[in-house]
């Protein structure tokens, strides 16, 4: 179940980061509400995840999976520019995530 709760903070920590972007500097009040709901729930989720499941693993997991969720996300929803060194970035972070998961 812990990995339930960890998948869940994770897509609620990429939303109110993409709700973050949308806020516009706290200038929406709808994105800027939505933003605090999905990261309080997201942090919730990850106390409950780490009930069951390694503490340092699930946070790394769960930074590590939404860094590069939201790195995608900004390429593909926000045209960010994209090279050869942010993907390299990108590969670096998920392999260090499943470095630590296979520890």
């Amino acid at each position: 179940m812990g990995w339930v709760f960890l998948i869940l903070a994770i897509v609620l920590e990429v939303a109110g980061t993409i709700s973050m972007k949308f806020s516009e500097g706290f200038t929406r009040p709808l994105f800027a509400v939505m933003m605090v709901l999905f990261y309080g729930t997201s942090f919730t989720c990850l106390t409950v995840a780490v009930k069951g499941l390694d503490l340092s693993l699930s946070y790394a997991i769960w930074a590590g999976v939404g860094t590069a969720l939201v790195t995608v996300a900004g390429i593909f929803w926000f045209q960010e520019p994209v090279n050869g060194a942010k993907l390299v970035s990108l590969g670096l972070i998920i392999a260090g995530v499943v470095g630590l998961k296979l520890a």
